[in-house]
């Protein structure tokens, strides 16, 4: 056994924002590295934690962690469309396994999958069908939200399985960081945007197409300093990161959704992914940051992370 993190922002401005040059020339080699050191552990199995944007997941029923025995890709924002390759019997052991750490898990025989949880696997592999994943679900936008201590058991049970298997693992935690884009929130949505937060499966090109220029508007009016959305915080980030970099992810427990939410905008608490992650990763022993890059990018409407960790085993 061994594990190995990626932990990564995606956003789907990423085709469609305009950051300054050196702003996308170091996002890039920060991808470049990420996929460096990918290269080199040459996982056998990935297990990625990533959120949905109203694309799979809905408020019909909203669970807070989902594990996927079978996924599909949506093409939001044009990231790759279809199914991923997902190994049904080692997601159901897993699955078994997390339920069996008193940890209430749902899952999915027909998970469908957004930019959030497609984007790495297309930026580190060049495709969603490169290697076997299994896709786990945690709920990063639709209140109510669970606590952070129980998305960090939550990773810590999964990470007990995966170090037990003989496989090379590869964690990935997609989203983040401090952002608020346009996402409606139920309390304040309108009678039409209920509908789509409530099922808004498979919509028709025009309305996709129509949702998705919606943000990238609101992204162009944000870099010049004209959205009604909340900042960016790069030092809520940074200290964020730090955590995660520290191996003790414990004091993340006393983070609350109105203070993540108030501090560093309603699409923040996508950083339960990282916080599963690491804990993922923690469960096997102590952990060693390879690589850190930071930046707050506007035009991406998102601060903007990319970790890269090693187990000691």
């Amino acid at each position: 056994m061994s594990l190995a993190l990626v932990c990564m922002s995606h956003s789907p401005l990423l085709e469609f924002g305009e950051p300054p040059a050196d702003v996308r020339e170091a996002v890039d080699n920060a991808f470049a590295d990420a996929r460096d050191f990918v290269k080199e552990f040459d996982p056998t199995l990935v297990v990625s934690f990533a959120p949905d944007h109203y694309n799979g997941f809905f408020y019909e029923l909203m669970p807070p962690f989902c594990i996927g025995y079978a996924a599909h890709a949506v093409g939001d924002y044009d990231t790759q469309s279809g199914p991923l390759d997902v190994p049904a019997d080692r997601a159901e052991a897993l699955a078994q396994h997390v339920l069996d750490q008193d940890i209430d898990m749902a899952i999915s025989r027909r998970m469908e999958i957004d930019h959030g949880a497609v984007q790495p696997l297309e930026i580190l592999f060049g495709g969603i069908d490169d290697r076997p994943v299994i896709p786990i679900f945690v709920n990063g936008v639709a209140r109510p939200f669970t606590s952070m201590r129980r998305v960090r058991l939550m990773g810590e049970a999964v990470g007990s399985h995966l170090r037990e298997l003989s496989e090379r693992v590869l964690v990935i935690g997609s989203g983040g960081l401090s952002h608020d884009p346009p996402v409606p929130q139920w309390a304040s949505a309108t009678p039409a945007q209920r509908d789509m937060l409530l099922n808004g499966r498979h919509p028709t090109a025009a309305a996709r197409a129509a949702r998705q220029q919606r943000v990238i508007d609101t992204a162009m009016q944000f870099a010049r300093g004209e959205a009604g959305i909340k900042d960016l915080n790069p030092q809520w980030d940074e200290r964020f990161l730090d955590i995660c970099g520290s191996g003790d992810l414990s004091s993340c427990d006393a983070l609350t959704p109105d203070a993540m939410a108030t501090d560093a905008g309603n699409s923040a608490h996508e950083v339960r992914t990282w916080l599963a992650a690491f804990a993922a990763l923690g469960a096997a022993g102590p952990y060693e940051v390879t690589a850190r890059f930071y930046r707050p990018i506007p035009e991406y409407i998102a601060g903007f992370g990319v970790m890269t960790a090693r187990g000691s085993q």
